[in-house]
């Protein structure tokens, strides 16, 4: 039995002017998966979770959540 992500991300992309706050990014969390994300700052993380739950929409790519694309769902 295959079990697919709770979450994915498929080269997801936020960008403001010319700044490249989100380039690309591939990203999934299995079920039951516990999972951190750290870096420096400045490198996007806040961005990152700011687009995958809605509040800034993303310049490209796709959001998954349950196999159901969620890309351009409404907060």
């Amino acid at each position: 039995m295959t079990t697919r992500p709770i979450l994915k991300t498929v080269d997801l992309k936020k960008y403001f002017g010319e700044v490249r706050a989100v380039d690309g990014v591939d990203f999934e969390i299995m079920p039951g998966e516990l999972v951190a994300m750290i870096g420096p700052n400045g490198a996007g993380k806040t961005t990152f979770v700011n687009v995958v739950t809605g509040y800034y929409q993303p310049d490209g790519g796709k959001i998954l959540f349950d196999g159901k694309d969620i890309t351009h769902a409404s907060r």
